[in-house]
């Protein structure tokens, strides 16, 4: 289990993060769930990646914004190698969502 807060992986019967402190909040996990949020990102990044769909979905909005730009001013050419990358860090599960945890296929 990860801390929402900082993205710290945690025990499952902790009650508090050791990194930050903040109360952990159990969470329904559903390997589901996980499955097809890595999948959706997957797919919004093979087919609108150039514009940063997957950024926006995955709380990456910062780097989201940064990348639509990018795409718009360059006609995604720029934003197409960015996409690129990102692809390959999804399937190979070293993609970070926007809470710090990994994005990984169960």
């Amino acid at each position: 289990m990860f801390c929402t807060n900082c993205g710290n992986e945690i025990n499952d019967k902790a009650v508090v993060c050791v990194k930050c402190g903040v109360a952990v909040t159990p969470m329904a996990a559903s390997s589901d769930t996980n499955s097809n949020e890595w999948l959706t990102a997957l797919l919004l990044c093979f087919f609108f990646g150039w514009i940063g769909i997957h950024r926006f979905y995955t709380k990456n909005t910062d780097i989201a914004v940064a990348q639509l730009v990018l795409g718009i001013l360059s006609c995604g050419i720029i934003s197409g190698i960015w996409s690129l990358v990102d692809f390959i860090l999804i399937l190979s599960g070293s993609y970070k969502k926007g809470n710090g945890q990994l994005l990984t296929q169960n």
